[in-house]
């Protein structure tokens, strides 16, 4: 019975699909791997260079945590091998027994643009909030010298933005629960 509705989907689908100028169509097969179902394995210390190749899509990471966020626990720190890491970011709760942990975890690439728009509006932002005793002097002048450092980052490697990436939390698994599992 499974199997019927499996080819009546398989058959619905297919039937519906348009084909392309070379007569294939777009299915999948079952079991079939094709380049789209893969998710691409990334390293800890290529992260920032390789990120924005990746911008938008899944990819595996593994690391070691290396920090869990004591202000709401929804962000963590993941580190291997030198002083490379990256930010992760969930809308749940990292649980703070994974720090020490290595993980492979699934996530989202996400592009943070600083450009000289996002400059003037923090700069405007930072200058309202002083004004209406927001913020201290200290504080507005760190913010102040925040938003000289990103134009000076700018003008250096002359170009017209800076991208920071971090990943948006999608799952993950603990590599000593991964090889018990597989002794078992």
């Amino acid at each position: 019975m499974k199997k019927l509705l499996v080819l009546l989907v398989i058959a619905g689908v297919a039937f519906s699909c348009t084909q392309k100028e070379s007569n294939q169509t777009d299915e999948v097969t079952e079991g079939e791997v094709t380049e789209a179902s893969i998710i691409p394995q990334m390293e800890v210390a290529l992260f920032d260079t390789d990120a924005g190749n990746y911008v938008d899509k899944e990819v595996v990471v593994s690391g070691i945590v290396d920090h869990v966020c004591k202000h709401g626990g929804k962000k963590l720190k993941l580190v291997k091998d030198g002083d490379k890491s990256i930010h992760v970011e969930s809308e749940e709760r990292f649980d703070e027994e994974l720090v020490g942990s290595e993980i492979t975890l699934n996530g989202i690439v996400r592009e943070m643009r600083v450009d000289e728009a996002y400059c003037l509006q923090m700069e405007e932002d930072n200058i309202a909030k002083h004004k209406e005793g927001e913020t201290n002097d200290e504080d507005f002048t760190h913010k102040q010298e925040q938003i000289k450092a990103y134009r000076d980052s700018m003008a250096v490697a002359q170009t017209d933005h800076l991208s920071f990436y971090t990943l948006e939390f999608v799952s993950l698994e603990k590599q000593e629960e991964a090889q018990v599992e597989e002794g078992e």
